[in-house]
């Protein structure tokens, strides 16, 4: 096994913006939806169809979309509940320029295996704080329903 120390990184995962005890509901729905987008975005690349398996690819691509989906009904209903659109921009662009860091990263070490591994490191960890967060602002708030 190759030593992946030095393609280790500090993404920066905007760990503030996914701590539902912040947010208004418009937010986490759409900092949970702005994360899963960036995360399809950075699975669905020419380059990680040659690092990773189609087959569970395709069933990551599936899974994502439905949940986005789910999301945008969810963003629907939120703001039709009066909540402003106006207030979830902050966090999603912390969003975006974290899987933009991630991107450049995967380009400056030429998408190789080990980079790949480092992301998918990252990505689960990202997420799972995410989903954490999620959690807590579900028991705070039981009309978001998980699918």
């Amino acid at each position: 096994m190759k030593n992946r120390k030095k393609d280790r990184r500090d993404f920066r995962f905007p760990q503030e913006m996914v701590d539902g005890s912040q947010l208004q509901k418009a937010q986490a729905v759409s900092v949970l939806q702005e994360m899963l987008q960036g995360i399809f975005s950075l699975f669905h690349t020419e380059c990680c169809s040659t690092a990773w398996n189609m087959t569970l690819l395709d069933q990551l691509y599936t899974g994502l979309h439905q949940q986005l989906e789910h999301l945008e009904t969810c963003l629907v209903q939120v703001m039709g509940e009066g909540e402003s659109a106006g207030v979830v921009g902050s966090p999603t662009l912390a969003l975006r320029r974290y899987f933009q860091g991630i991107c450049l990263y995967l380009k400056e070490k030429k998408h190789s295996d080990c980079a790949w591994e480092v992301v998918r490191v990252e990505i689960m960890r990202s997420f799972s704080l995410s989903t954490n967060s999620q959690e807590r602002f579900r028991s705070k708030d039981g009309n978001m329903e998980s699918s």
